[in-house]
């Protein structure tokens, strides 16, 4: 695992804090397909009891997010390559319905703040700094849902990335391009306000970075590749 902030505890709400947190930690990519979790080493980062900690990864488990080898075997899973597609085709469609929807909908200030996030995100790439790029991205995807004012959307996508962000920031570093360049149409979309050329584009995005993801998991599993 990265070194991920786990500490800042909301004490008034301690169950549900730990499970943000460890939910931002997946989605952000903090751990990594195949890695073990031990509750009482996360508890001990926490500075609180496994009690909590043991109820927040439950939470994940039927999320589909981690999976409960045995009481004392807790992993974040590998995809599937079917499983992968099916996340990945349900992504182009409501990433694209935010796209279009946001660049229609997008203020001189919202546009500017996606600017900057992917100025910083090349900032990390040049850097080296995958961890840092890998959840520049993840911001930057998730902003689209938001400037297109669709929380239930947004809510559907959290719990996507619950399952691969772990995958996506496994691969992140050795992609190069392929993770970032169709953020530019798409940005030049969004400044045009052209929502069908936005939606395109972030489609194109998704697609694009499925490729080194299906690499990365038919070498851990190979599959008979079903697309």
């Amino acid at each position: 695992m990265s070194g991920f902030d786990l500490t800042l505890l909301d004490h008034d709400n301690l169950g549900g804090t730990i499970y943000q947190k460890l939910c931002e930690a997946l989605m952000k990519g903090a751990f990594k397909p195949n890695d073990r979790l031990k509750i009482r080493d996360l508890a001990e980062r926490l500075g609180t009891s496994v009690t909590p900690v043991r109820d927040a990864i439950l939470r994940l488990v039927q999320d589909q997010a981690l999976v409960l080898r045995s009481p004392r075997d807790i992993r974040v899973p590998m995809l599937t390559r079917a499983a992968y597609l099916e996340i990945r085709d349900i992504r182009v469609s409501l990433e694209g319905m935010a796209a279009a929807r946001a660049a229609g909908m997008a203020t001189p200030a919202q546009i500017a703040a996606l600017e900057a996030l992917l100025a910083r995100n090349e900032d990390a790439m040049a850097a080296g700094n995958t961890a840092l790029a890998t959840e520049l991205n993840q911001i930057f995807h998730f902003k689209l849902a938001e400037i297109a004012d669709m929380p239930v959307l947004g809510d559907i996508l959290r719990r996507l990335w619950l399952q691969m962000g772990p995958l996506i920031a496994d691969v992140y570093g050795g992609a190069g391009r392929t993770m970032i360049d169709h953020h530019y149409p798409l940005m030049d979309a969004i400044r045009r306000h052209d929502g069908p050329a936005a939606a395109i584009a972030i489609q194109a995005d998704i697609l694009l970075a499925s490729g080194p993801i299906l690499e990365r998991i038919d070498a851990e599993s190979p599959e008979s590749p079903a697309s």
